[in-house]
C-alpha cells in the first residue's frame, strides 16, 4: 500500500538523528510533508520570551533549507493554543492525503495532553500516529529504583543506573539524515518570511544574533569546536564565567532540538576512549552535565506537579516567600549593588544566556537572601533565555531554592561575594558586563559594601540591596521553621 507521511516538527529542528523524521521517510513512498505549528498564545502562556521565539523561528528557517535538499516541503501553521492542534492537524492530513503522523515525544504536562488529543482525533479519522522517544539518550520513564520501582529523586543513583544501562545495552546510534525523497509530496512552499503573528512580533538585542547563529549546521560546528578546544579542560574551566570557551554553549541548540543529546554524547565518547565514566575526568564531568539534562526530564514524567507550578518537595508548597517588587525589579535589571549578580543579570538580558555557575548564584540571591518566590525568577529566566527549556529551568531553580529533587540543602547558601572572588578573581567578567565599574581594583569588586559614598556617586553604582550575612541567617531560620511544621518528603 502506498503511503504519504506527515512529519510534525516540534523541539527537534534538525534532520540528522531525528527518530521520527527518519521513520517517516523510511515508511513513505509518496513523499513526506513536514509541518510546524506556531501556537502564539500557548507560547506566551508558557513564558516563552522574544529571545527563545526568535531563535526557534530562525532555526525553523534553517530547517526549511535543509528539508528542501531532501525534497520535503515544510508548511508552517499558525494557531492560537494547543486546543486547536488536533483539528488543525487532522484537517491538514486530510487535505494532503497523509496516512500516518510522525512526531517525537515531549514530556511536559500540557504537551502530553495535547498529543493524547491528537492521537484520539487521528484514530477517529482512520489515520495512524507513530511517536518516538528522541529528546534523551534513555527514555525518561525507563529508569526506576530497584527496591520499589519508583522514579529516582536523587541524581547520583540515577546517573549510576543510567551509566549501567548504557554500558550493558550500548549507546543508541546517531542516525544519519534520511535519504532524499524521490518526489516532493506537495509543491515546496517558500518560507513565510512575511508571516505575521502575535508570537512572532519579537524584538531581541543584536548581540543575541551574534551569540546564537541558528540551525543544525551552526549547532554541529559549535559542538565540534567545543570538543576540539574546550572539552579536554572542561572540569577546570567550566566555573569561570569570563572564560567563554570553558563551556559548550550548546544549551540553546539542545532546547530547540537543532542537535541531539545522542550526538553530544557520541562526540564526548570519541574523546573518552568510548567510556561513559571512569575515563578522562574532564570529559566525564561534561557527560555528567548531559545526564543532569536527562534527570530533569525524568523528573517531569515521574512528578508532573513540577509542571503545574508546584514544588517538588511537598513540605515547601506553602513556603512564606516575601513580596518585594522593588528588590525583584533591581535583581531583574542588574542593579542590586552586588557586582557579580548584576553582571550575570546583564549578560542574561543582553545575550539570552547566563553562565551556569552564575545561574546558581543569582537564583540563591533571589530565593534565599531576598526570600522571593523561585517561580518569579523561573518565569523571568524563561522570558529572557534563548535556551529556555522548562525541565532544565525548573530543575535548576528548584535546586537553588531547596524545594526541588536532590536540591541544595537549605543551609547551603552561596555567598555572592566569595563566589565572585573565587570564580572571577580579576573581575574580568564583572567589568565586561558592568562597565561603570571599569577601572575599579579587582579586590574592591568583591567587596562593594566597602565602596565610599563618593565612589558610588562617581561610578553611578547603587548600594547593595541586602546584607549577605543577616539575610542568610533569616533564610535558614524561615526554612527551619517551615521544615519543623510541615515535615518532609516527596
Amino acid at each position: 500500500m502506498s503511503t504519504r507521511s506527515l512529519m510534525w516538527f516540534r523541539a527537534d529542528l534538525r534532520t540528522v538523528d531525528n527518530r521520527a523524521l527518519h521513520a517517516a521517510c523510511a515508511a513513505a513512498d509518496r513523499g513526506v510533508i513536514a509541518v510546524f505549528i506556531v501556537a502564539s498564545r500557548q507560547w506566551r502562556e508558557h513564558d516563552w520570551g522574544d529571545p527563545r521565539i526568535d531563535f526557534v523561528w530562525r532555526s525553523l528557517k534553517s530547517l526549511h533549507v535543509d528539508l528542501v535538499r531532501l525534497n520535503i516541503p515544510l508548511h508552517v501553521l499558525f494557531i492560537d493554543g494547543f486546543d486547536d492542534v488536533p483539528a488543525e492537524l487532522c484537517r491538514f492530513a486530510a487535505t494532503h492525503e497523509c496516512d500516518t503522523l510522525f512526531y517525537n515525544l515531549e514530556y511536559e504536562v500540557n504537551e502530553r495532553r495535547r498529543d493524547e488529543a491528537v492521537k484520539a482525533a487521528f484514530a477517529r479519522n482512520g489515520r495512524r500516529v507513530r511517536a518516538f522517544h528522541d529528546q534523551t539518550v534513555i527514555p525518561p520513564d525507563v529508569l526506576r529504583t530497584k527496591s520499589d520501582g519508583r522514579f529516582y529523586t536523587v541524581f547520583s543513583p540515577f546517573r549510576r543506573a543510567w551509566t549501567t544501562m548504557l554500558n550493558d545495552d550500548g549507546v543508541p546510534e546517531v542516525l544519519p539524515a534520511p535519504r532524499r525523497m524521490e518526489i516532493a509530496a506537495t509543491a515546496i512552499p517558500p518560507f513565510p518570511e512575511d508571516a505575521r503573528s502575535p508570537a512572532l512580533a519579537v524584538n531581541v538585542p543584536a548581540p543575541i544574533l551574534e551569540w546564537w547563529p541558528a540551525g543544525e549546521t551552526a549547532a554541529n560546528e559549535r559542538l565540534q569546536s567545543f570538543v576540539a578546544d574546550g572539552l579536554q579542560e572542561y572540569k577546570e574551566r567550566r566555573n569561570f564565567p569570563a572564560d567563554i570557551g570553558g563551556t559548550s554553549r550548546l544549551s540553546g541548540y539542545l532546547a530547540v532540538g537543532a542537535i541531539s543529546a545522542r550526538a553530544c554524547l557520541h562526540a564526548a565518547l570519541e574523546r573518552n576512549r568510548q567510556k561513559i565514566d571512569k575515563g578522562n575526568p574532564q570529559i566525564d564531568t561534561w557527560i555528567s552535565e548531559l545526564v543532569w539534562r536527562e534527570f530533569y526530564r525524568h523528573v517531569l514524567v515521574g512528578y508532573p506537579r513540577v509542571c503545574m507550578n508546584g514544588t517538588f518537595r511537598r513540605e515547601y508548597r506553602h513556603f512564606p516567600f516575601r513580596d518585594d517588587p522593588e528588590s525583584f525589579d533591581a535583581w531583574c535589571a542588574g542593579r542590586t549593588g552586588i557586582p557579580i549578580v548584576d553582571a550575570a543579570m546583564r549578560q542574561l538580558n543582553t545575550v539570552g544566556w547566563m553562565h551556569n555557575r552564575l545561574r546558581m548564584v543569582v537564583a540563591m540571591v533571589l530565593t534565599k537572601n531576598l526570600l522571593i518566590d523561585f517561580r518569579a525568577g523561573e518565569r523571568y529566566f524563561m522570558n529572557r533565555l534563548v535556551d529556555g527549556d522548562f525541565a532544565q529551568n525548573n530543575g535548576g531553580w528548584q535546586w537553588s531554592a531547596s524545594t526541588g529533587t536532590d536540591a541544595a540543602p537549605y543551609f547551603r547558601i552561596f555567598n555572592p561575594y566569595s563566589q565572585s572572588k573565587r570564580f572571577d578573581p580579576e573581575g574580568a567578567f564583572i567589568q565586561t558586563w558592568v562597565p561603570e565599574l571599569e577601572g575599579v581594583e579587582p579586590a574592591a569588586l568583591h567587596h562593594p559594601e566597602k565602596f565610599s559614598p563618593e565612589l558610588r556617586l562617581r561610578l553611578g553604582y547603587p548600594d547593595p540591596i541586602f546584607d549577605a550575612t543577616s539575610t542568610r541567617a533569616r533564610a535558614i531560620e524561615v526554612f527551619q521553621a517551615v521544615s519543623a511544621t510541615e515535615g518532609s518528603g516527596a
